[in-house]
C-alpha cells in the first residue's frame, strides 16, 4: 500500500511537470497536500513536491502552506528538514507569504536538533535574500516581543548571520539601512549592556551614520544612547544598575560629542543628580564620572560650562589639600578635575572671578571686576601650590623607585632572580 502510494505521487508531480497549464491539474496538487497525512515515505516526498508546484495554485496556498508546516513538525527528522528546505520555495513568486514563512523560520531556530537547526537558518538566509526588508521585520519582532529562549535564539542569527553582510542584504542602502535602523531603536527598550553595545557597533557600521554623515544623524545616535541611559527616570543613589549604566553610555557618547552632537542633556543630568551627592558614589564610579567629564568639557557649550563649573571647583577643592599633609593625594582625581575645570573656564572665562579670583575681563557684567574675591584667589592657589608640591615629591618618588628597580633588575642573573625583582 505504501509503494502504491508513492506511485501515486510520483504520477501527481509527472503530470504537473509535464502540464503547460498546471492550474488545469488541481485535483493532482490537491493529492500531494493530502499526501501529507500519509506514511513516512509519502510525508517525505509531499514535503518536496508541495513547494515544487505552489506557485499555480494560489486558490489553495492556505491548505499547502498548513501542510508544509504540519511536515515541519513532524516526530521524524529526515522528513522536517526536508520540509524547512521547501518553506523557501513558498514565497519565492509569492512574496505575500514570506512574513508568515520568516517567522516559522524564526521559531523553528529552537530546534534541539543541530540540522534542523542548519536547515532553518539556511533558509531563513534564502528568505532574507529574496526580501530583506519583509524577512528582517517578521525577525525583529521576535526580538522585540518573543519568549527569552526564542528572542536570543533570533538575536544570534542576526548578528552572526545578518550583521556581517549587511552590505550584500541592505540594499537600496539609504532605504535599508534606515528600515534596519527604525527594527533597532523598537526593541532596545529591554537589552542587556552587551545587546546594546552589538547593536550601537552596528549601527554606527552604517553608511547612514558614517564619519561624512551629517551633525542630525550622529545626534540621532546620541539620543539612542541618552534613550539608554534613562536620563528622564527618578535619580537614586543605591540605584547601581542604573549607575553602572549611565557611566557605561556616558563613555559610549563621548565619540558622538566630537563629531557635532550636544552634550548638554547627559551634562545637566549629571550636574544635578551626580555631583551633589559625588562623595556617595562607588569608588570605580567617581573615577569613571571624572574621566566622561574630562572628555566631554572641550565639546560643552558657553551655558552648560557656567552652570557646571561651581559643582566642579566645590568637588576640586575636597581633593586639593589647603596646606602640606601626609596623605596621599588622589591626584588622578585631581588631575581630571583640574582638566575639566580648565576647559570650562576656558568656555566661560567671565565665570572664574567670583569662583577663584582669575579676573578674566569679557566686558560682560557678570566679569563682577568691581567686587574683591581676593580671599578666593588666594585660598585656591594655595592648594594649587601644595598639590604642585606634593606632585613633584611623587614623582621623584616614583623615578628613584624606577632607577632602583632597573638597578635590581640588571643585577639579576637568572630568569628566577629577575620574577622575583618583577614580583617584588
Amino acid at each position: 500500500m505504501a509503494d502504491d502510494a508513492i506511485e501515486q505521487l510520483y504520477r501527481f508531480g509527472e503530470r504537473l511537470n509535464e502540464s503547460k497549464d498546471k492550474s488545469q491539474n488541481e485535483a493532482d496538487y490537491l493529492g500531494i497536500i493530502a499526501a501529507a497525512k500519509g506514511g513516512a515515505k509519502e510525508k517525505q516526498l509531499t514535503a518536496q513536491l508541495i513547494p515544487r508546484f505552489f506557485k499555480h495554485f494560489p486558490g489553495l496556498s492556505s491548505d499547502a502552506i498548513n501542510a508544509q508546516l504540519d511536515l515541519c513538525e513532524e516526530d521524524e527528522l529526515g522528513i522536517r528538514v526536508q520540509a524547512i528546505r521547501g518553506l523557501p520555495l513558498l514565497c519565492k513568486d509569492t512574496p505575500q507569504h514570506l512574513p508568515k514563512i520568516a517567522d516559522v523560520l524564526g521559531q523553528l531556530l529552537l530546534a534541539e536538533e543541530g540540522l534542523e537547526r542548519d536547515a532553518a537558518s539556511k533558509a531563513l538566509m534564502s528568505v532574507l535574500r529574496q526580501d530583506t526588508k519583509g524577512s528582517l521585520t517578521a525577525l525583529f519582532k521576535h526580538i522585540e516581543n518573543s519568549d527569552e529562549n526564542l528572542r536570543d535564539k533570533v538575536l544570534t542569527f542576526v548578528k552572526e548571520k545578518v550583521f556581517p553582510i549587511k552590505k550584500e542584504l541592505l540594499h537600496p542602502q539609504d532605504e535599508m539601512e534606515r528600515h534596519i535602523t527604525d527594527l533597532i531603536k523598537k526593541c532596545l527598550q529591554d537589552v542587556t549592556g552587551a545587546e546594546f553595545k552589538m547593536f550601537m557597533d552596528f549601527l554606527k557600521s552604517l553608511n547612514l551614520f558614517g564619519p561624512t554623515a551629517p551633525s542630525e544623524r550622529v545626534q540621532e545616535l546620541l539620543e539612542i544612547v541618552e534613550g539608554q541611559a534613562d536620563l528622564d527616570a527618578v535619580f537614586n543613589i543605591t540605584d547601581t544598575d542604573h549607575i553602572d549604566r549611565l557611566m557605561s553610555c556616558l563613555t559610549m557618547a563621548l565619540p558622538f560629542y566630537a563629531r557635532g552632537a550636544s552634550n548638554s542633556k547627559f551634562l545637566n543630568y549629571i550636574n544635578k543628580h551626580l555631583l551633589p551627592v559625588f562623595d556617595q558614589l562607588p569608588e570605580g564610579k567617581k573615577l569613571d564620572l571624572l574621566k566622561n567629564l574630562a572628555e566631554s568639557a572641550p565639546f560643552t557649550s558657553t551655558h552648560d560650562a557656567r552652570q557646571l563649573l561651581p559643582s566642579i571647583l566645590q568637588i576640586l577643592k575636597k581633593y586639593m589639600p589647603q596646606k602640606k599633609t601626609t596623605e596621599e593625594l588622589q591626584s588622578t582625581y585631581v588631575e581630571c578635575l583640574l582638566y575639566t575645570f580648565h576647559e570650562l573656564a576656558h568656555k566661560s572665562p567671565n565665570a572664574t572671578n567670583s569662583l577663584c579670583g582669575y579676573k578674566i575681563v569679557t566686558g560682560q557684567p557678570s566679569d563682577r571686576l568691581g567686587e574683591d574675591f581676593t580671599e578666593l584667589f588666594t585660598d585656591f592657589n594655595e592648594r594649587l601650590t601644595v598639590v604642585e608640591e606634593l606632585a613633584k615629591a611623587a614623582n621623584k618618588k616614583l623615578t628613584q623607585g624606577m632607577a632602583e628597580f632597573n638597578k635590581a633588575l640588571s643585577a639579576a642573573k637568572t630568569d628566577s632572580e629577575k620574577a622575583e625583582v618583577v614580583m617584588n
